[in-house]
């Protein structure tokens, strides 16, 4: 039964009781966010490594999560992969992330990507290349996870990470491009901003320039979200890219891009 087949509940309380069962025991994706968010994630936790025979790994990972001042959903799912990861650096566990990688729960996927991101011993490269699989994950939730886990290590690392990323905004899969577009983001949403990127956002051209005109409205969306970040602190610049973008590119695509990239300065001159 796939997530994306299914319509989803509106409200927590209208989920079948058999749904939320097969969601809590990670045999199902979830079809929405209020699925998403009804999710028990400490039995979920349980269920998953009781079936993977790593049980002694329960108490230490939920004492990660206790020690946080506001469990929230992604504050939660953070604290697991930090708390699996020093479980699996302890025990010498090479088995457990390529396992979680390919459960059926999305929500116990995108543990992975906290597993990934968590890693301090990881170089900016290698970590991209381990979420790369997250980043291309069918289900949205995953891709999102992926960009938030790794995005404190790309601006640890910016420089590298705009010429790693650069060829990342020329791939073939719609979803790397977006990846390499959303993690740059210089504002973003509900992450840390990219202080370099708001003051500088020509650092990043090498990354949205080839998305210019893309094919995709996936991507698309968040090009024009990323320059309507950028528009905050430097309008005039993303102005004058815009500009040049209509004369060069005369597409449905580049003036969709256009369009949402200036919403914010248009709201302004009203």
């Amino acid at each position: 039964m796939s997530g994306a087949k299914r319509k989803g509940a509106r409200t927590t309380k209208e989920i079948p009781e058999e749904i939320l069962q097969q969601l809590n025991k990670g045999e199902l994706e979830t079809a929405n966010v209020v699925e998403w968010f009804a999710i028990d994630r400490r039995g979920l936790l349980r269920h998953l490594l009781v079936q993977q025979n790593r049980e002694n790994y329960y108490a230490p990972v939920i004492a990660v999560i206790e020690q946080l001042e506001k469990q929230t959903s992604n504050k939660v799912s953070e604290a697991i992969g930090e708390g699996l990861l020093q479980q699996i650096t302890q025990c010498e566990d090479r088995e457990l992330l390529p396992i979680i990688a390919q459960q059926p729960s999305d929500l116990v996927r995108s543990w992975g990507t906290f597993i990934i991101g968590g890693n301090r011993q990881l170089s900016l490269a290698k970590m991209l290349e381990e979420i790369k699989p997250f980043a291309q994950d069918h289900h949205f939730n995953v891709r999102e996870e992926a960009w938030t886990a790794v995005r404190p290590k790309v601006i640890e690392n910016l420089e590298e990470a705009l010429v790693l990323l650069a060829e990342w905004s020329r791939s073939d899969d719609e979803n790397i491009r977006r990846f390499a577009s959303e993690v740059t983001r210089p504002r973003g949403v509900w992450c840390k901003q990219i202080e370099p990127l708001k003051e500088n956002p020509a650092l990043a051209l090498s990354i949205i320039e080839p998305l210019k005109s893309d094919a995709s409205k996936y991507v698309r969306d968040s090009v024009g979200n990323w320059l309507n970040d950028a528009s905050k602190t430097q309008p005039e610049w993303v102005m004058q890219l815009c500009d040049r973008w209509d004369a060069e590119s005369d597409t449905k695509e580049t003036k969709y891009i256009i369009k949402k990239a200036l919403r914010t300065i248009n709201k302004t001159k009203k």
